[in-house]
């Protein structure tokens, strides 16, 4: 039973050993061989580009929300393109009609941002 289970799974369990002992060993030596200098500016905290504040309420321009629905738009329209564009031969006209109203809402939503000037860097 043991030499069984031994036979199956040793090359998986020696590979997770192996993988483990090279992570921890790779952190060990990073935090002992890597310089160490803080000052003010590296240990404060990174706020998207503005200085750090104290109040949490303060207002965002609508530029970051702008970007941030312009990344999910091309992320999920990439996303989504693969799948289906691998299985179009099986699932046929209503897949194909189902994706370009799929594209279409995206595509108004990127309308939307451009219209808006997301797109234009100062």
């Amino acid at each position: 039973m043991l030499a069984e289970f031994l036979k199956d799974y040793l090359p998986i369990i020696l590979f997770l050993i192996l993988a483990l002992g090279l992570s921890f060993a790779f952190v060990a030596i990073n935090y002992i061989a890597a310089p160490s200098r803080p000052d003010p500016e590296k240990l404060s905290a990174y706020e998207c580009g503005f200085e750090p504040f104290s109040d949490s309420r303060m207002e965002f321009d609508v530029r970051f929300y702008l970007v941030a629905i312009l990344f999910i738009i091309f992320d999920l329209e990439i996303a989504f393109l693969f799948p289906w564009a691998i299985s179009l031969g099986e699932i046929g006209l209503y897949g194909f009609f189902s994706m370009m109203l799929f594209l279409f809402i995206l595509t108004v939503g990127f309308i939307y941002e451009w219209k808006k000037g997301a797109l234009d860097w100062e």
